[in-house]
């Protein structure tokens, strides 16, 4: 059976990937910690941490890698009437920790409770340091939906998601791929596919191609490190059906 190496926490470094395990798809490497220089290190590297409260930091690489280019988001005519509908409103980095709590109530990404408060913690610090972000869906000035990641250079890093509300989260999607878009970002990084995914158009590729966009993409200053401002708005750009 492959040994699985334990991560030094005085060292940034990373096993290479093609060290993942196969079962389960991606797993790399285990321990470490949850510092801001870690996490940026490991998603530089297409790596990102996942584990569950009785585990310790479990860090991961699967291939295939499930991705979504933001102007082939797929918007089927439901969504789109949603959309026009405009009896909601979109924000950026309003209310990152109330998504973040409902991200960890309602995610359909994973089961199971794997934003610990260890993990809450270290994205409210990246938050408050400008590089994770988050997508805020309301109603009446109630939060019904919204999504969170990370913004590296030229890509987004898609972290989870959360619905309170039929399309929701959806909506919170199309105007942060109709804003990335116009920002110039290639590519929003989704991890591991799932219907939902399926459903907006995600698709997968290979690990080597995924490194590609990392190493073109990660280093180019697209964006200053604060806080994002939403200027997109529906009905901007078109988008297939």
């Amino acid at each position: 059976m492959p040994t699985i190496p334990w991560l030094d926490v005085d060292k940034l470094e990373f096993p290479s990937l093609e060290r993942a395990l196969e079962d389960p798809n991606g797993l790399l490497a285990v321990g470490g910690d949850l510092s801001k220089e870690r996490i940026l290190a490991a998603y530089r590297r297409g790596i990102f941490p996942w584990y569950e409260e009785s585990q310790p930091i479990l860090w991961w690489s699967p291939q295939p890698r499930t991705v979504l280019y933001p102007e082939q988001v797929y918007i089927n005519r439901s969504l789109r009437k949603a959309l026009r509908r405009g009896d909601y409103s979109v924000s950026f980095d309003t209310a990152f920790s109330e998504v973040l709590d409902g991200c960890a109530a309602l995610s359909p990404k994973r089961p199971g409770t794997w934003i610990t408060d260890e993990m809450r913690a270290a994205y409210l610090g990246l938050h408050k340091e400008g590089w994770a972000h988050s997508v805020e869906v309301w109603r009446d000035e109630v939060l019904i939906g919204g999504l969170y990641g990370l913004g590296i250079g030229q890509l987004f890093f898609g972290e989870s998601m959360f619905s309170r509300e039929a399309n929701a989260s959806k909506i919170a999607l199309v105007h942060l791929c109709g804003q990335l878009q116009d920002w110039g970002y290639p590519l929003i990084d989704c991890q591991v596919g799932n219907d939902y995914l399926d459903s907006m158009g995600a698709q997968e590729i290979d690990r080597d191609t995924f490194k590609q966009f990392l190493d073109q993409y990660c280093n180019i200053a697209a964006r200053p490190v604060n806080k994002w401002t939403l200027n997109w708005r529906y009905g901007n750009v078109s988008s297939p059906e």
